[in-house]
């Protein structure tokens, strides 16, 4: 990919920011140390230049997954933000504000997918069931603030 545009993103809860440009390709890795770091089915990620990466509120904490990788995360809500090891780092495409900018090119450690990963998408699908007025976001904005959470917001 390559891009020189620039993309924001952070965590759930705000306290970690980062801005970063000259994104390589995104892929989504199936082996079960992103599966556990993510929760989830795979951990969808996308390459990184260190070099073009700020962190512009708050730090990653660290975990040391294995031998060779480090995992950083938002101490505060848990938010899955990188994954570094001897020849860079790389993103969570969900942590970008703007995660469609960067579909999955690749599918790393295919032998490693869960068996019934390959139809998951032929399964039925169903709207929300709750109001959006229902809903009281805690979350972070898609969108870089001053501060977070507002002085005024629903935990003030």
């Amino acid at each position: 990919m390559s891009d020189e545009r620039s993309f924001s993103g952070g965590c759930q809860c705000g306290a970690v920011r980062f801005r970063a440009s000259h994104l390589g390709r995104p892929s989504i890795c199936h082996c079960r140390m992103c599966q556990k770091a993510f929760g989830n089915f795979f951990g969808a990620l996308v390459t990184a230049d260190i070099a073009h990466l700020t962190w512009t509120r708050g730090k990653p904490k660290m975990f040391r997954s294995s031998a060779k990788a480090l995992r950083g995360f938002c101490e505060n809500c848990g938010t899955p933000l990188t994954y570094q090891f001897s020849g860079g780092v790389e993103l969570a495409i969900g942590a970008f504000d703007e995660p469609e900018h960067f579909e999955p090119q690749i599918q790393v450690n295919h032998d490693h997918r869960l068996p019934w990963i390959d139809t998951l998408f032929e399964k039925p699908g169903r709207p929300q069931t709750l109001e959006e007025s229902e809903i009281i976001s805690r979350q972070h904005p898609d969108h870089d603030t001053d501060q977070w959470p507002p002085e005024d917001g629903p935990d003030a």
